[in-house]
């Protein structure tokens, strides 16, 4: 998946749940990326968030960090 696509879907996730108790949030993102999204898909914005992340929500950031 192009990275620009990657970002704007990751997005949209968290700003669905961008209303929810942060913790909430951060859960309703991590369950949604581990639910919805291939392994590949899970692999790659973890390595696009080690390597930057630029451009992602702070909710995914953190959601991110809950797929490792």
């Amino acid at each position: 998946m192009k990275a620009s696509t990657m970002v704007h879907d990751a997005n949209q996730i968290a700003s669905f749940f961008a209303s929810y108790p942060r913790e909430e949030a951060i859960a309703g993102v991590t369950d949604h990326l581990k639910k919805f999204w291939e392994r590949r898909m899970r692999n790659q914005i973890v390595q696009y968030v080690a390597e930057d992340g630029s451009g992602l929500h702070d909710l995914v950031l953190e959601a991110v960090k809950h797929l490792r």
